[in-house]
């Protein structure tokens, strides 16, 4: 059977998370009143002239060093012509031939390997309104255009075409997503549109070396979407292959209704763009003492922090994947071992414990309330008694709530393990009074029935048992 090569570049636009625009002192944020954050400057009005925003370039270092790019000390804004509506100048600023960073190679994994993507450029530009196409009045007939966005500092990052499969272009942007929030540049939120994805991908018989016209899907929001249109443009081109029809250079949309992709327009080409210098801007020069400083600035990545997790702490590929995918996680995870945690308690707590309370307050982990150091004297009381196993979550929800240290919630909520033989000795004569037969069942070798007797004392103690003096005196109990 033939078979065929799937052949997938990307394009990432991740808006920075500065304070303002990348041109003006407008309010860079998500939402608002359509077209209350705009000033002349954004919507390019005459006379009008844009200031850069320098924390923007600083974020767009610190992204290019993470990623793996090589930062130029010189670039340039050029204007980048195209007509449209949520684009008030005909143009967009953006930067062309003289990028802010160049060549790098980005590594993830997939599939239980780890692969490359060279990429080819990473450059600054600002981001345009928003056209609305629904649940506005009589938008079944008409469109309407929010500026808000217009002017909001973007990095676009271009892959080279080294991507094999639908899989692994959604295993690298996440990845890269990942990356980005680590060192601070992104809030990376995809329901909001701060990283948005365009997809060129094309089909080739296996063992071809030239590349075939290319599609490209524009503005995924979504790794699910991503995925979706990715497999629907390799279903297509394949078919068009196999009956011998040729493929052609296109724009094309995901349809997330249908889950097909649909002809836009012709696939423009850069000389469409009629790119040249912004005459408003000067060249961006960079002291080469900015960058070793930016560099110094950047944490150990989640790809280090993964192996290093899995090569010097011992915990399984999985768990360590789980810690690094959110940077306050694999912090406070850290934090705890050196708190005094054992690693496998750190483990334990941050991912059943701390997490059953994220998902309860639909929060992430840098609002969980409880620092590590306070949280650690909780797992000392497990570890050396004070506190049932049983009733450590409810102790450390009542700590996130009230902010109060173990000592005050067990005395408050009247929590203390009872360990005392004597004090535990009566509940676990009521038990056995209480149940004749299934003492005479383990008496009579059914030692499986124990395990319920053992619940109804801890049920009686209100989980407070010590439950190894419990067990013991429970034996005996039955014993006797």
């Amino acid at each position: 059977m033939e078979k065929f090569e799937t052949v997938i570049g990307l394009e990432i636009h991740v808006q920075l998370q500065t304070a303002t625009k990348l041109f003006c002192g407008c309010t860079n944020a998500f939402g608002g009143h359509p077209n209350s954050r705009t000033c002349p400057v954004c919507l390019g009005m005459p006379g009008a002239l844009p200031v850069l925003n320098q924390k923007a370039v600083e974020f767009a270092v610190r992204a290019a060093l993470a990623l793996g790019c090589e930062v130029n000390l010189r670039s340039r804004f050029a204007r980048k012509n195209y007509f449209y509506p949520d684009l008030p100048k005909g143009y967009q600023i953006s930067q062309y031939d003289q990028p802010i960073a160049g060549r790098g190679v980005f590594y993830f994994d997939c599939d239980g390997r780890r692969a490359e993507v060279r990429l080819l450029r990473l450059h600054l530009e600002e981001d345009a309104g928003k056209s609305i196409h629904s649940s506005m009045p009589r938008s079944g007939t008409k469109s309407y255009v929010d500026l808000n966005r217009c002017g909001v500092p973007l990095i676009e990052i271009v892959s080279e075409p080294d991507l094999r499969s639908p899989a692994e272009a959604s295993a690298f942007v996440t990845a890269l997503r990942n990356t980005l929030l680590y060192v601070g540049v992104t809030d990376a939120n995809m329901d909001e549109g701060s990283l948005r994805c365009d997809a060129n991908i094309s089909m080739r018989r296996c063992g071809e070396e030239h590349l075939n016209p290319k599609s490209e899907l524009k503005n995924l929001n979504s790794f699910r979407f991503l995925r979706q249109a990715l497999r629907f443009e390799v279903e297509r081109q394949t078919a068009l292959l196999k009956a011998g029809e040729p493929l052609t250079q296109s724009t094309r949309l995901f349809d997330e209704r249908t889950g097909k992709t649909v002809s836009m327009r012709a696939k423009e080409e850069a000389h469409d763009y009629r790119y040249f210098p912004e005459p408003d801007l000067v060249p961006v020069v960079l002291d080469e003492t900015e960058v070793a400083k930016a560099s110094k600035g950047i944490p150990q990545l989640p790809l280090a922090r993964l192996d290093a997790f899995v090569e010097e702490l011992g915990l399984s590929y999985e768990d360590a994947s789980t810690l690094v995918e959110e940077r306050a996680r694999a912090d406070y995870f850290e934090a705890l071992i050196q708190a005094g945690a054992s690693i496998s308690e750190a483990n334990k707590w941050v991912s059943n414990e701390i997490g059953r309370w994220l998902n309860e307050h639909n929060s992430d982990f840098a609002a969980f309330p409880v620092s590590a150091e306070v949280l650690t004297s909780l797992v000392d009381a497990v570890r050396s008694g004070t506190v049932p196993a049983g009733m450590a979550g409810k102790v450390m929800d009542r700590m996130a709530e009230t902010g109060s240290d173990v000592e005050t919630i067990l005395a408050e909520e009247d929590l203390q393990q009872i360990s005392a033989s004597d004090e535990l000795a009566l509940f676990v004569d009521k038990v056995v009074e209480a149940h004749p037969n299934e003492v005479e069942a383990i008496r009579g070798g059914r030692d499986q029935v124990f395990g319920f007797l053992m619940g109804e004392v801890m049920r009686a103690t209100k989980g407070k048992a010590n439950p190894d003096t419990a067990r013991k005196l429970l034996r005996e109990r039955i014993k006797q």
